[in-house]
């Protein structure tokens, strides 16, 4: 296995590490935090792309999903793109104590369910994107 391989392969897993939690943080009812974590295994597989696609191994250092599949030669559907950057929302309000509050009053169980959905279906989408 080459190097640009092992690259991908190590964003990959790490994503799937990260789909585990997800689903430990919803079951236990922490939606906020499952949903922080359903960005970063998004992240995780537009960094993967990202590496697919270019000549270096190192992906750019954001969290900005829109910004990263930006610099990828494929086409992102207008539903994909606003679903990223909803996502782009719970890496980077979540993290800031001015926003927690009014961001987890939004994340009931039925809207997390349901994000969390999306977020599966783009994490599919993403690793077809890849083959």
């Amino acid at each position: 296995m080459n190097n640009k391989e092992n690259h991908i392969n190590n964003w990959v897993e790490q994503a799937e590490d990260d789909w585990q939690a997800v689903n430990a943080l919803f079951k236990g009812k922490n939606y906020l935090q499952s949903l922080f974590f359903g960005h970063l295994v998004i992240e995780k597989l537009c960094k993967a792309l990202w590496i697919k696609h270019n000549d270096s191994n190192i992906p750019p250092r954001t969290h900005n999903l829109l910004y990263i599949l930006s610099k990828v030669p494929i086409h992102v559907p207008e539903d994909i793109s606003e679903l990223l950057l909803k996502l782009n929302r719970f890496q980077l309000e979540s993290r800031y104590p001015e926003n927690i509050t009014e961001i987890k009053n939004i994340c009931d169980k039925e809207y997390t369910s349901g994000l969390i959905n999306e977020i599966n279906n783009l994490k599919l989408w993403l690793i077809e994107m890849m083959q």
